[in-house]
């Protein structure tokens, strides 16, 4: 999955150049993507993810990635982090 969050699901937007002179040109902004590697507390791994800055500073917010994992909407995760949201899910039932 190229230029996509796997966490928020963030992708290339597209836009125009505006010269000087307001001629446009198309051009695409893209998502500031980072590769990272989170740790799950529940399941006690690390999961390697390309993931925007800005989801970085929501799964922070949110108290980790089970936390954040669990608030997430599944249409917006990829299919990797949905597996993992599964795995915590069944984990956490498992302990409770």
């Amino acid at each position: 999955m190229a230029r996509r969050c796997e966490l928020t699901g963030k992708g290339p937007v597209a836009g125009n150049n505006v010269s000087h002179a307001v001629n446009k040109t198309k051009r695409r902004f893209l998502p500031n993507l980072c590769n990272v590697t989170l740790h799950s507390d529940v399941l006690g791994r690390s999961v390697k993810a390309k993931v925007s800055a800005y989801a970085l500073r929501s799964v922070d917010h949110a108290g980790g990635l089970d936390a954040f994992l669990k608030k997430a909407s599944k249409d917006d995760l990829s299919l990797s982090m949905q597996r993992l949201r599964r795995e915590i899910m069944k984990a956490e039932a498992a302990n409770a």
